[in-house]
C-alpha cells in the first residue's frame, strides 16, 4: 500500500480523497494555488505545497508543478480527483516515467477513451450499441453531408476531445451542417487544442444513464449499477440519482454485462464510467467513457456500500478487487443535488464571502463540501460549493429527505441554486420519474411560482 498520496485537486473532492486516505492510514499532500491557501483541503492534509497563482493553467493544470510537488514531498502516488488533470494521459505518462503511481487507468486507455471517435469504433467492435455516425473525424464536408443525409436529420456534430457541451452542435437540416461543423471545430480547437469533430445521429429527449465500473490489474471487472443523470443544463449535470427510475433489474443486468465486456475489451483498470443515451423506446447507445472518478459517485456508494475512492487506491496499489459481481447488492435509492454559487434564476456566478453555512444531518444525509462560515468562494474555479446526498428506502423517501435537507440548509452571503433544486424536486414530471435531457428546457420555460419565466436563461 502507498505511504503518501499527493492530491492534484482542490475543494470537496480533495477532502473526499483525504477522508479515504486517513481511513487507510496513508499520509496526504495537498497542492494549492495562491487563491486557495486557506482552504480546508490544505488544512487537513499532512503536507501542503503551493504550486502557483490562482489561474488554473498556472497551478492545478501545471503538470511540472504537480510532479515537482510529489517529488519534493516523497509522494509515491498521485490522485487527480475529477476535473483539472483527471483525464490527462500526459500526466499519467509523466507519473509512469517518474516512478509515481497514477491513481487511474493506464495512459493508453485514457488516451483511447478520450478520443470519442476512436472510442466509438472500439465500443462497436466490442459489441456495445452505438448511434449511427462517422467512423472517425470529419475531413470532408461533402462526405459529411452525404453521411448526415444517409443517417437522417437531426444529427449532432461533436468534438472528439473534451466534453461539457463544448464543440457540440445539433443540426436539423442540410443547410445548417457546414456552419455547424466549422463552428464546432473552432470551439473544440479553442477549448481542447484539438479541432477534430465527428457526426452521429441525434436522439431527441433521451435519458442520460451511466454505469460505474471498477477493474483491477488481474482482469476482474464489476459494475456498480447505473446513475440517472438526465437533469442537466447546457450539458452540466444538476441532479443525479441511483438507481434510474427507467431501468428494470433485467435491463440493469443486461447493460451491466455489456459494460463489463467493453471494459475488458480495452483492458480497463481502476474506476470509470460508461455513459449512454437511452431513447424513448428504451434502447441504449454508447456516448462516451469517463476515465476518472465522477462528481456523482456518492449516490453509487450510498446504494452499494462500496467506497469507490478506497477501491481506486487499492487497485492502483496492485491489490485485487476483493469482491465479485454477485457480491454487489443494491439497496434503496439515493439522490445528489449539486449546490452551486449561482443566482438560481439567472445562473450568474455568485462568488464572495459566506457569512453563515449550516447543513442539517439526520438519517440518510451526506454532505460533501469545502465551504464553511467565513469561507470565501473564489471566482477562479467551478461554482459548485457542495453536494448534498441522501439515501432512502425508495425514491419517494429519498425525494422527501432531499427536500427536507435543502429546506433546512442555511447559506448566507452568496446566492445558491438551492431554490432551483427545490422547484425541480416538487415538479410533477420529476416526481413521476419522467426524465430526459430536455427536462430543464421544458421546466425553465414554465412559469416560476415565484414569478416570471426562465426560458431565456437556458
Amino acid at each position: 500500500m502507498f505511504k503518501k498520496i499527493l492530491i492534484a485537486n482542490r475543494g470537496e473532492v480533495a477532502l473526499r480523497i483525504i477522508y479515504a486516505c486517513r481511513e487507510l492510514g496513508i499520509k496526504t499532500v495537498a497542492v494549492y494555488s495562491e487563491a486557495d491557501e486557506n482552504q480546508l483541503h490544505v488544512k487537513f492534509a499532512d503536507e501542503d505545497v503551493c504550486i502557483g497563482p490562482a489561474r488554473s493553467a498556472d497551478s492545478y493544470l501545471n503538470v511540472p508543478a504537480v510532479i515537482s510537488a510529489a517529488e519534493i514531498t516523497g509522494a509515491d502516488a498521485i490522485h487527480p480527483g475529477y476535473g483539472f488533470l483527471s483525464e490527462s494521459a500526459y500526466l499519467a505518462e509523466v507519473c509512469e516515467a517518474c516512478h509515481i503511481r497514477f491513481i487511474g487507468p493506464d495512459p493508453q486507455v485514457i488516451r483511447l477513451m478520450g478520443d470519442k471517435a476512436r472510442a466509438r469504433r472500439v465500443m462497436k467492435k466490442a459489441g456495445v450499441p452505438i448511434l449511427p455516425g462517422s467512423d472517425g473525424p470529419i475531413d470532408n464536408e461533402d462526405k459529411a453531408l452525404k453521411l448526415a443525409k444517409d443517417i437522417g436529420f437531426p444529427v449532432i456534430v461533436k468534438a472528439t476531445a473534451g466534453g461539457g457541451g463544448r464543440g457540440m452542435r445539433i443540426v436539423r437540416a442540410a443547410g445548417e451542417l457546414s456552419h455547424a461543423v466549422k463552428t464546432a471545430q473552432r470551439e473544440a480547437e479553442a477549448a481542447f487544442g484539438v479541432g477534430d469533430v465527428y457526426i452521429e445521429k441525434y436522439v431527441e429527449s433521451p435519458r442520460h444513464i451511466e454505469f460505474q465500473i471498477l477493474g483491477d490489474h488481474f482482469g476482474n471487472v464489476v459494475h456498480l449499477g447505473e446513475r440517472e443523470c438526465s437533469i442537466q443544463r447546457r450539458h452540466q449535470k444538476l441532479i443525479e440519482e441511483s438507481p434510474s427510475p427507467a431501468l428494470s433489474d433485467k435491463m440493469r443486468r443486461k447493460m451491466g454485462q455489456i459494460v463489463i465486456d467493453a471494459a475488458k475489451a480495452v483492458q480497463y483498470t481502476n474506476a470509470g464510467t460508461f455513459e449512454f443515451l437511452m431513447d424513448p423506446e428504451g434502447r441504449f447507445y454508447f456516448m462516451e467513457a469517463n476515465t476518472r472518478l465522477q462528481v456523482e459517485h456518492p449516490v453509487t456508494e450510498m446504494v452499494t456500500g462500496i467506497d469507490i475512492v478506497k477501491a481506486q487506491i487499492r487497485i492502483a496499489a496492485g491489490e485485487r478487487l476483493g469482491f465479485k459481481q454477485a457480491d454487489v447488492v443494491f439497496t434503496g435509492h439515493s439522490i445528489e443535488c449539486r449546490v452551486n454559487a449561482e443566482d438560481p434564476e439567472t445562473f450568474v456566478p455568485s462568488p464572495g464571502l459566506i457569512h453563515v453555512f449550516s447543513v442539517p444531518g439526520g438519517p440518510g444525509v451526506r454532505v460533501e463540501t469545502f465551504a464553511h462560515s467565513d469561507c470565501t468562494i473564489s471566482p477562479y474555479y467551478d461554482s459548485m460549493i457542495a453536494k448534498l446526498i441522501v439515501h432512502g428506502r425508495d425514491r419517494a423517501e429519498a425525494i422527501a429527505r432531499m427536500k427536507r435537507t435543502l429546506e433546512m440548509t442555511t447559506i448566507e452571503g452568496i446566492k445558491t441554486t438551492i431554490p432551483l433544486h427545490l422547484r425541480i424536486l416538487a415538479d410533477p414530471e420529476f416526481v413521476a420519474g419522467k426524465l430526459s435531457t430536455s427536462f430543464m428546457e421544458r421546466f425553465l420555460a414554465r412559469p416560476n411560482p415565484a414569478g416570471g419565466r426562465l426560458a431565456e436563461a437556458v
